[in-house]
């Protein structure tokens, strides 16, 4: 809603005492070369480039939907729009604000825009927090162009923003902000006046715990690192102590280098736990990974492959749990993701093994590295081309339907290994099943071999 006499009056302490404002509120950059990371929505020409610098006439800037996790610069730009800009700003939250209130938004800008030639922009955090209805009194505002709207969402917006108001906008993706642009952050507001003036410094230990606890946030980063400062200004300390930041935020610092020997220990340690059907201790590697920052994405690629590698068919259902929780992870991202990644690594934990699998294609590759391949059996080739019929390609062959049972008695395999037997079913959980039926079909096709084991 438009500022009123109290809001007038918050914005003028803050001017006259910055102090007042959280650290988080008085680094927010005040132009667009102040802010980091998200370059690619910030190059020349691009939409928000443009709407700060206020590009106009038939090709003016469009509504613009803005999506990306917490602490990534969703109302920063959105500040920096309403200090760069000559349009009139209105901010509004979907958590308080109705339809009554963005009626009353759009009511104002047309007589603004009519009466004084002055166009608005409207901020709208949360928009996914809106109703279908809430949202379509948007739309005759957004197509006619009565406001620019910028809206803010950390919901996947194909799911949560209706598609009229979609189709009118330009929807920008946020990500994550990286280790250097946070540390560009925090150094910034350790040295800059508006910050904390260099009353305290960070050594390195400290800063690399703050950018693991931090996740990619910006605020999140800066909330922490206030709260640390306060600690040690208030102990008459020049430096934010590791121990010191420790006892700030109630979080250890986890022994965890991403690029590092432990960042490959703990993995390591993770899938063995597993493969070792202990759940507590797959479970104790898992939330280290988690709480040193780890990308969740790297830990369910790591699940995937447990579930082929060390369980297989004896649990049918362990890789489509992996890749589901891959999947939902990474729509959802921490801090939930954590709930789906325990799921997970329960599941593969107390599956039963096999790597049944593994051995099986590991044999048939290291057959093929040694030459064993030859030609494929006539019979088996493609007929379906002209001339195929002549050189006797597909002849022969005994369509499987046809028979009795499903199972057509010819040779697959090429001579070289016509006899060889890959895989080697174990009897544990579902691979039981598999088991029979290996045996039976084998016994169809006439092979007796012996495995590529054996050899």
């Amino acid at each position: 809603m438009e500022p009123d006499l109290f809001t007038a009056a918050a914005e003028d302490r803050q001017e006259k005492d910055p102090s007042s404002s959280p650290l988080a509120v008085r680094m927010r950059p005040r132009v667009l070369d102040e802010v980091v990371g998200q370059q690619h929505l910030l190059k020349p020409g691009s939409p928000l480039r443009r709407l700060v610098e206020g590009s106009g006439g038939p090709a003016g800037a469009s509504s613009v939907i803005l999506w990306g996790p917490p602490g990534t610069g969703k109302t920063t730009l959105a500040y920096v729009v309403s200090k760069a800009t000559n349009k009139r700003f209105v901010e509004l939250s979907a958590i308080t604000a109705g339809v009554k209130e963005v009626r009353a938004v759009i009511e104002s800008a047309r007589r603004a825009t009519g009466g004084f030639g002055k166009e608005t922009v409207l901020f709208l955090d949360e928009i996914h927090r809106f109703s279908k209805a809430q949202q379509d009194s948007l739309l005759p505002a957004v197509e006619n162009r009565w406001v620019t709207l910028i809206a803010a969402t950390t919901e996947n917006p194909y799911f949560s923003i209706i598609s009229p108001l979609l189709s009118r906008s330009l929807l920008l993706t946020l990500e994550s902000l990286t280790d250097d642009d946070l540390r560009d952050l925090l150094r910034r507001a350790l040295t800059d006046e508006r910050g904390l003036g260099g009353a305290v410094t960070l050594p390195e230990d400290a800063e690399a715990h703050l950018l693991r606890i931090a996740g990619g946030d910006a605020r999140r980063s800066l909330t922490a690192l206030e709260a640390a400062a306060g600690a040690a200004i208030a102990t008459g300390a020049a430096e934010i102590t590791l121990e010191t930041l420790e006892a700030t935020v109630d979080r250890a610092a986890v022994k965890y280098d991403r690029d590092g020997d432990q960042h490959y220990d703990v993995a390591s340690a993770l899938i063995k736990s597993i493969r070792g059907s202990d759940v507590d201790a797959a479970l104790h590697y898992l939330a280290r990974m988690i709480e040193a920052g780890e990308d969740p994405r790297f830990i369910a690629r790591r699940l995937m492959i447990s579930a082929s590698e060390d369980i297989g068919l004896a649990d049918p259902t362990a890789l489509p749990t992996a890749v589901a929780a891959a999947q939902a992870v990474a729509m959802i991202g921490f801090p939930e993701a954590a709930l789906t990644l325990s799921h997970a690594t329960i599941a593969l934990a107390l599956a039963p093994k096999s790597n049944a699998a593994t051995l099986a294609i590991s044999a048939a590759q290291d057959d093929v590295r040694r030459g064993l391949a030859g030609p494929v059996p006539a019979h088996l080739r493609d007929g379906h081309y002209k001339g195929a019929a002549k050189l006797g390609h597909a002849q022969g062959y005994v369509y499987p339907h046809d028979v009795q049972g499903g199972i057509a008695a010819q040779q697959y395999a090429p001579d070289a290994v016509r006899d060889r037997q890959y895989y080697t079913p174990t009897r544990y959980g579902a691979e039981a099943r598999y088991a029979d039926v290996v045996e039976r079909v084998r016994e169809r096709l006439g092979r007796s071999g012996e495995s590529a084991e054996q050899s």
